[in-house]
Formats: structure tokens, sequence, C-alpha cells
């Protein structure tokens, strides 16, 4: 081998070792975040997934917002704002100079026309409207004043208003074909909507003209320049990307965060934390549609939930870090009551509920079966699963509930297939989840009656008017104190119609971050606080 060859040789050794390096070397300008999903729209008010939110919590901003220790409200697009004593009108004062990310200014043009177009069919925003029905109108005062004058009361009025998802008239008024809107993206926010690969990555950059650099208010938030969105659902897929570190950052669940990290590498480059905070906690569950001939039996429905075994998923999945979800708001809450029992699993006492149902299995073949209209209906449940990361739970629960005679056809369905047949109410049964919502709970969107029409949030057609009415009076009353009796009430008067298989709340906040990741402290009071990390 002649020198100039070796020389060569190396050179070009050298060129691959640095392209190498370079590679997999993470500049401190971006950090990489899974936030869980695709997400189905980037419509700011029409999102139905827990995934989207997300997005636009980076781009999209309200008149205020909530600081993650007290939970005071803040200053962010509005700097000023007041209360008439009868709570009735809401006046905020605008922040001069903010420019949307197209370069126009932003005035109260705009908030009034984010409001407006909630009760249009523009956006399709039916999941806002029972938050916004109170409001009578929002007047514009001048370029920097807007008025939001309520016509009923309602606990949540000036939140609402408050927390209003800002959008530039200029921009979505002139849009023609409205199916746009869920491919477009355009705020005052910190970041902007820079790129969206389909199927694979969102890419935000740094807003140099946000409002909020610098101000003493938003001190140290929002300062990595560009942030990166992945879409992995799975979390073995996920994790597998944190240890290459093609993510910095991932929320896990019980079982990843005790079977699935250990080893070296979560000593050398990774960090995970448990920790504890007042963020309201989501909860997984199956929902049964009240239109099915079967499931409309509300004794069929409780024996189903009595086929559920949670001491042995508590114990083999959950490892404790979690405790079972009693009904529809979470069990730390104080509008859970704590009257209500945990549907333990029963299975001879499920099958002596359906057999007084009048399921029997009349054929011999080993399926319960009874005649409805006439036809002999076989006791055979298709459950709908937008993941393969619950498959193990429904696995458990098909084979315990086959032994008493019920059938369940587990389907795995891809996500924007899944929410099509949720909106059109065309499925039997579902496995979903919601995720904590407000502090204050408002159970309306999802469990009043007037929630079940269009893409209402209310897909299971759940309907009982002692649970409306109790909705109704609650968001009355503004005194916290006054409404958790009635909302306690609502708790136990949902848990005992058996509307889902409710799951499980977590104890805790789970998550892991790479080594590169500076943070002030692990957690907020009402958040982990990823607002103020940084970058080695």
């Amino acid at each position: 081998m002649s020198f100039a060859y070796v020389k060569l040789f190396l050179f070009v050794s050298l060129l691959a070792l640095m392209a190498c390096q370079g590679k997999n070397k993470k500049s401190n300008t971006t950090i990489y975040l899974n936030i869980g999903g695709e997400p189905t729209t980037l419509s700011p008010l029409s999102s139905s997934d827990g995934y989207t939110p997300q997005v636009h919590a980076y781009v999209v901003e309200g008149l205020l917002s909530n600081d993650p220790d007290t939970f005071a409200w803040k200053p962010a697009l509005a700097t000023g704002w007041t209360m008439s004593k009868d709570k009735r009108v809401f006046d905020f004062k605008l922040r001069q100079g903010v420019k949307w990310h197209d370069g126009i200014e932003f005035t109260s043009e705009d908030v009034k026309y984010s409001y407006d177009v909630i009760f249009t069919d523009d956006f399709k925003a039916v999941q806002y409207r029972p938050f916004y029905e109170s409001i009578k109108e929002v007047q514009i005062l001048d370029k920097y004043t807007v008025r939001f004058i309520v016509k009923d009361d309602y606990f949540q009025n000036f939140d609402v208003c408050a927390t209003l998802k800002v959008l530039p008239k200029h921009f979505y008024s002139k849009v023609e074909n409205k199916k746009e809107f869920g491919k477009i993206l355009i705020g005052t926010g910190p970041y902007v909507f820079t790129k969206y690969d389909k199927g694979q990555k969102i890419i935000l950059t740094k807003n140099k003209d946000w409002w909020g650099n610098g101000a003493e208010t938003e001190k140290d938030a929002f300062v990595i320049p560009k942030v990166v969105l992945r879409f992995a659902s799975e979390e073995n897929v996920s994790l597998e990307l944190l240890k290459k570190g093609d993510i910095d950052f991932l929320s896990l669940r019980a079982d990843g965060f005790v079977k699935k990290t250990v080893g070296k590498i979560w000593d050398d480059k990774i960090v995970k934390v448990k920790t504890v905070n007042k963020t309201p906690t989501g909860y997984n569950f199956i929902a049964w549609n009240f239109k099915h001939k079967i499931l409309k039996d509300r004794n069929v429905r409780k024996a189903l939930g009595m086929l559920f075994n949670r001491p042995l998923m508590l114990d083999k999945f959950e490892y404790n870090l979690s405790e079972n979800a009693t009904g529809p708001i979470y069990i730390q809450s104080d509008y859970a009551s704590q009257s209500v029992p945990v549907l333990g699993f029963n299975p001879q006492e499920a099958l002596k509920l359906l057999h007084d149902s009048g399921w029997k299995d009349s054929d011999k073949d080993g399926i319960l079966d009874k005649k409805i209209s006439g036809k002999l209906t076989k006791l055979s449940i298709t459950i709908l699963e937008p993941t393969q990361e619950k498959m193990k739970y429904l696995t458990i629960y098909k084979e315990d509930a086959r032994k008493v005679g019920v059938e369940f056809n587990i389907k795995n369905i891809e996500w924007n297939s899944f929410i099509k047949l949720l909106d059109e109410k065309n499925f039997e049964a579902v496995r979903l989840a919601w995720g904590g919502g407000s502090v204050d709970w408002d159970p309306k969107q999802i469990w009043h009656t007037s929630s079940i029409q269009g893409a209402g949030s209310n897909f299971i057609s759940y309907s009982n008017p002692q649970v409306d009415r109790l909705i109704d009076d609650s968001r009355k009353i503004y005194e916290k104190e006054k409404r958790i009796p009635l909302l306690n009430k609502v708790h136990e008067i949902i848990s005992a119609d058996y509307p889902y298989v409710f799951w499980f709340n977590s104890k805790y906040s789970l998550y892991a971050h790479s080594k590169r990741v500076k943070k002030v402290k692990d957690t907020y009071v009402y958040d982990i606080g990823t607002m103020y990390w940084k970058l080695e």
C-alpha cells in the first residue's frame, strides 16, 4: 500500500468519523419531545385528541395564563383585567405591539373573532360550546380593550374568557376552504409552526418577536431555540428513541417506569423522575355505547365491569403506583365522592346479574344469549382499541369474561379511523382515556345530555335527567365549597350507572429525560415545568 493511498484512506476515515459524530451529537439549540401520537387536526378549536393541544401550547395563546406554582392568573396577551361586582362584565386590556407569526399586529378584533367562531360551523368547535354558552357577547371598546358580557351565571365564566384560544382574524377569515384549518396553524406564542412531516414530526422554531422574551412574568421560559415533536404512540418505541438520544423527554406509565427503565444507560445518560404535584390526573376506561341493544341495560354494564380484574392489573401492570378509579373524576379531586366504592372483581356475581337480566346459554356453545326483539342475540361485544399498549389489559379482560360466557372481540384500529367512528357514534365499546382537565371540574362537556349532539364529547350518548339538573345547578355556584356536594352527587350517580369501566388514577407524575436537560426543579405545584427547561 502506497503512502498516498494510506494518507487518502486515513483522510476518508476521518471524514466518516466526523460525520458520524456530527450525526449523533445533539445540538444545544434543539429539544426533541414525544407527544404520544399524531394530531388528527391542527385546528385550534376542533381537535378532540390529546396530541394537538400539546402543539398548541407552544404556538397559540390566551389572554391570561396560570402560574405553575400558585395557579394565580398572570398576564399573557392581556396585561390587565377587571371584573364587575356581579361577575357579569370582564374587561381585558390587551398587550400592545404583539405580532402574529406572519407579522400582522394583534388587536381586539382578533379576540372578538376567536369567540364568535366557536358558534359557527367553520371550526366545528362543538366541544367548546358548553364552556362559552353563558357569554352573551364580546365587545370591542377600542383597539386594545375588549369586554366580555355574561348572560348567565357560570362559575368558570372568567376562566374561559381568560383562556380563550386567540386566533388571527385576518388569516383564518380569508381561508375559503374551511377544511384547510386542520393543516395550518398560526399564533402569537413563543414558537412558530415551521414544518410538518406527516407521520414523522412537527418542527417549531423560537419566535424572536414573542412578547415574553425578556418579560419578567416569563423569565427563563421557552428559551430553547427549536422544538421537534415526534409521534411515537407505543411506549417501547418511545423508550428506544429516548435511549438512542432521538428524544429528550418521555412521560412514563407505571410498568414502563418500573420494568423498562433499568440498565447502565439509565445511570449514564438518562434521568427518571417520580414526583407528586396537584396536576389533575386522567384515567383510562372502556366506554359502552348506550344506544346499543345489549349495553343499554344497566345490569349488563355493571356485570361487565365486575369482570375487570383490577387487583391483578394493579399488581401486574401498575406496580401499585396507581389506585383504583371509582368514577368520572380522579379520586384525589375534591369533587370525587369518597363514598363511592370500587367495583370489585367478582365473576360469580357478574354471572348472577346476567342471569337475572335473562342471559342464558340456551344453545350450550359457551356464550350467553338472549332473545332481543324476537331474535336470539349472543352476549358478544367488540371493543375498539387505538394502541397496542393496552392490549395486555384487554387480553386478561377477554379471558376472564370468556369464562362466564361473555365474548369480547378486541379490534385494534388506527387513530384517525378510531376518531371518525367515535364522532359518528358507530361502535359498541371503546377503550380510551381522558386527560385530567381543569382543577375545578365541570362535567357538562362529557356527561350532560346536551353534549350528545354532533361530535360532542358525550359520544356514548349517556343521559340522566338528575345528572343534568345537578350539573346545571353546580355551574351557577361560584363558591367551590358549595359546588362540591352537588358534584360529589354527580360522581356518585354516574358511577352507579356504570357508563364506563373506570381503570386507574396515577398517584405520581412519572417521566424520564436525557441528561442534556437542565431544570430548576423536578416539579412545580401544578406542573412539571417543561417550559423552564434548558439544554446543556
